[in-house]
């Protein structure tokens, strides 16, 4: 069943309830543990932007003149966006926006869609909408570990001047070493990385400070009015600024997307508390240092500190973009993981990383796919400057979309006064716009890059979702009604076999297409059949009195359908068991025969869709995790049935 069908089907009482969330079936480990796992996972992207930002805003490429007007006016945007954009916007609003403590687009779709009615044009937008902002997640996703490991590792140049021919080999080794370690899963990477992150943040506090101090007039850019006349003064420089100084904030989707690991509030507690003071303290130390010493404008981060401490900072700033990259790659997993259970992408493999988090996952195919895309991202550009125009542009397209789908939620969902709802939109609405329409005029400039890498992503997840809606639509058509099958098939001359034979079924109401198969080669039934539904709901948990729902239709025939939220682990012996309890039809669960199929995909020229679409669907089809790995079935309990599907 599609993501699409799911949220857009009327579901149980308890799932109607959406504004009350079910309680998870595991604990989380105390506020302290999680807030320090948070700050190593979730804002390493946003935590190393000093490194990078100031410096790329004074590019002599931009046009911007470095004067005490221009540090003051671009801090003081920087400052603000901390304000507006990540706190205000984000921590503070749209964090809250979340479905049942999962975050990202697709969370927020999935709210969006369970107030338009199913085949309106109102839901296919909003679906469209929440692909389209998933995509835009991925091209970014690309950029993030790139740009942040070479900035760091490009420090080696101000301490070691030959170094510049060793900064791609050390950069590729990092990220693949990064990506090597993650199997050991987030909850481990988080607390190793959780103090680290905390060490950086206290340095980057501590490297501003002691700056400010020299010249504590720089403190002045708190005020917004610097922006202000800047942009009035020099309205074509400061509209290119706007997009460059996007590059602080730049890693905000991912606090988003990664809330599910660990829950809003060690979020909004690490961001306010730690985080953010942090970042500004770093910011204005440059600042200040530039207003006394504007030929270290070429990279002024490293030159904060004395040179015999440059290259032990260069160490840490390394370690810290490694776990910079950490943010976007999880984040990354959530949203696949989120896109394949819920129908926009095939079943693919996910591992469990931590007892006590169901959002703590490891999907060793995507983290492939993206390692090897942020490797091609470095060989392609060899530069933080050459990257930086690339950018911004994804995640500036995506903020507009995380607006536009938290606009139907509110209003919709929350029921909040309309007049309210439409001025706090708006605000953020052109605050967005703003940086997207700089961002846009770096298009040309590498902008491209990611842009080509989400349309990709687009291609791929609409092409599944149409073959899925046009097979669910001819499986309807052409399936054979349960009542009817147990009315015409099964009668008292049937031949049937001893046993239990459970048949995985894509609607409860209609037969398995795997038994038809099953028939027509061996030409007998079994004793008592189970014709198995597994359904993924849009919330992230589902209660155990919602978990199990039997139709017993007489005759040992059985329609179960079981229910899983979009976090959770389907346990098919847990299934099974919780059956076989009930009915005691054998007593060892390894006599059970369970059939599952093995689909594939027929290319026609006269088809609904195109032939380069059924080509692809048909690649993802035989690419897709099969069944029995998928749930994790014991094999020696399978048989696989092979059928032929034509579009």
């Amino acid at each position: 069943m599609s993501f699409f069908h799911i949220l857009t089907t009327k579901k149980s009482k308890n799932q109607e309830n959406c504004s009350e969330p079910i309680q998870p079936t595991v604990k989380r480990p105390n506020f302290a543990v999680v807030t320090m796992a948070a700050i190593g996972i979730i804002f390493g992207d946003i935590g190393t932007s000093p490194l990078y930002a100031l410096k790329i805003c004074f590019d002599s490429k931009y046009g911007i003149p470095l004067t005490e007007e221009s540090i003051y006016a671009v801090l003081s945007m920087i400052i603000w966006s901390y304000l507006l954009i990540v706190t205000f916007k984000y921590v503070l609003f749209v964090l809250r926006i979340n479905n049942h403590g999962e975050g990202g687009v697709l969370a927020l779709m999935a709210m969006a869609l369970r107030t338009a009615n199913s085949n309106s044009k109102r839901a296919e937008i909003i679906l469209t909408l929440g692909v389209i902002g998933a995509c835009l997640f991925y091209g970014d996703a690309v950029i993030t570990p790139a740009i942040s490991v070479l900035s760091a590792v490009e420090g080696l140049e101000v301490t070691w001047p030959n170094s510049s021919h060793y900064v791609l080999m050390i950069t590729i080794a990092i990220l693949m070493g990064l990506f090597i370690m993650q199997r050991i899963g987030t909850s481990v990477i988080g607390l190793v990385f959780g103090s680290r992150m905390i060490m950086w943040f206290i340095a980057l506090a501590a490297m501003g400070i002691y700056q400010i101090i020299e010249n504590p007039n720089i403190l002045l850019a708190f005020s917004p009015h610097y922006a202000l006349i800047f942009i009035s003064n020099h309205t074509s420089q400061a509209f290119v600024v706007i997009g460059v100084v996007f590059l602080a904030i730049t890693g905000v989707e991912a606090i988003y997307a990664d809330i599910g690991h660990f829950g809003l509030h060690p979020v909004q507690f690490a961001w306010i508390a730690i985080i953010m003071p942090s970042l500004i303290l770093n910011y204005l130390g440059q600042g200040a240092m530039l207003l006394s010493h504007p030929e270290l404008v070429t990279n002024p981060f490293f030159s904060m500190v004395p040179e015999g401490y440059r290259f032990a900072l260069v160490i840490m700033a390394t370690l810290a973009t490694i776990i910079a990259s950490q943010a976007v790659i999880s984040g990354t997993y959530s949203m696949t993981s989120q896109a394949s259970l819920l129908g926009l992408l095939p079943k693919l493999r996910v591992i469990n990383t931590s007892k006590t988090s169901t959002g703590q996952i490891y999907m060793p195919s995507i983290n492939w796919i993206l390692c090897i895309g942020v490797l091609l991202v470095v060989l392609i550009f060899k530069s933080s400057q050459n990257l930086a125009p690339a950018y911004g542009l994804c995640v500036s397209l995506t903020m507009l979309v995380t607006v536009a789908l938290a606009a139907i939620v509110i209003k919709s969902v929350w029921k909040l006064n309309i007049f309210v709802v439409s001025a706090l939109l708006l605000f953020l609405f052109s605050i967005d716009l703003v940086f997207l329409l700089s961002n846009i005029s770096k298009f040309m400039q590498g902008g491209w890059f990611p842009i080509l890498i989400a349309s990709l992503c687009f291609v791929v997840l609409m092409t599944w979702y149409a073959g899925q809606k046009i097979l669910r639509a001819r499986n309807i058509d052409e399936g054979i009604l349960v009542e009817d099958f147990v009315k015409n098939n099964i009668t008292d001359s049937t031949l049937r076999v001893n046993g239990l034979a459970v048949f995985l079924s894509d609607n409860p109401k209609f037969v398995p297409t795997s038994l038809i198969s099953n028939y027509k080669q061996n030409h007998v039934f079994h004793d008592n059949m189970v014709f198995l539904k597994i359904s993924i709901w849009d919330i992230p948990t589902v209660s155990s009195t919602d978990r199990l729902t039997i139709t017993d239709f007489g005759k040992g025939i059985y329609s179960v359908r079981v229910v899983y939220g979009f976090t959770e682990k389907v346990d098919m012996n847990a299934i099974l068991k919780t059956f076989n309890d009930k009915y005691n039809l054998v007593d060892d669960l390894l006599k059970i025969s369970i059939f599952a199929p093995r689909t594939s995909v027929t290319i026609q020229a006269n088809a609904h869709l195109a032939v380069w679409s059924q080509k692809l669907f048909a690649w993802l089809v035989k690419n897709e995790t099969q069944a029995v790995d998928y749930y994790d079935i014991n094999l020696s309990c399978v048989v696989q049935l092979g059928s032929n599907i034509q579009l």
